[in-house]
C-alpha cells in the first residue's frame, strides 16, 4: 500500500514537472496577440519567458522557420520551434510523443479564434503543421472554422 502511494505520489510529481516546461517565445515589442499567446500558455502550465526582438525574420531563420509557415512570434521549448498561435494542448501531445524526425509545429498565419487571437466567437479553420530540418510539412492537427 504504501509503495503505491509512493508510486502515485512520484508519478503527480513527473507530470507535473513534464508540465512545467520553459518556454522561450521571441515576438515583437508591438505585437499584443503574441503576449495573449503567452498568458495562453502560462494558463496550460507552462512557465514562458518573452524575449523581444526588432527583426524577427532573423530569429526565424535561424530556427529554421521557412516563410511558409511563419507567423508573428517563434517559440523554443527543449530544443524543438513552435511558430505561432498553436494550441497548449497540441504542444503538449508534441512534446510527449514527437514524431519522428520533427523539429516543431507550426500555425502558419494569424488565424481568428486560434490561442491569442480570439476575438468574439469567430473561428477561422486552420492547421497546425509539424516540420522537419529538410522543409518537410506534413498537418499535424486540424481546426474546423465557423
Amino acid at each position: 500500500m504504501i509503495r503505491k502511494v509512493l508510486t502515485i505520489t512520484a508519478l503527480t510529481f513527473m507530470s507535473g514537472q513534464a508540465l512545467a516546461a520553459n518556454v522561450l517565445n521571441h515576438k515583437s515589442p508591438y505585437c499584443g496577440c503574441c503576449t495573449d499567446w503567452t498568458v495562453h500558455m502560462q494558463e496550460a502550465g507552462f512557465t514562458v519567458t518573452e524575449k523581444l526582438h526588432d527583426n524577427m525574420n532573423a530569429v526565424k531563420q535561424k530556427l529554421g522557420v521557412t516563410p511558409e509557415l511563419a507567423s508573428c512570434h517563434t517559440a523554443e521549448i527543449d530544443g524543438y520551434v513552435f511558430e505561432g498561435h498553436i494550441p497548449a494542448d497540441d504542444i503538449k501531445a508534441f512534446l510527449e510523443n514527437p514524431p519522428r524526425n520533427a523539429v516543431g509545429l507550426a500555425v502558419p498565419g494569424m488565424p481568428m479564434g486560434s490561442p491569442g487571437m480570439e476575438y468574439g466567437d469567430q473561428k477561422d479553420e486552420y492547421s497546425v503543421y509539424a516540420f522537419n530540418e529538410k522543409g518537410q510539412v506534413f498537418e499535424y492537427r486540424h481546426y474546423k472554422g465557423h
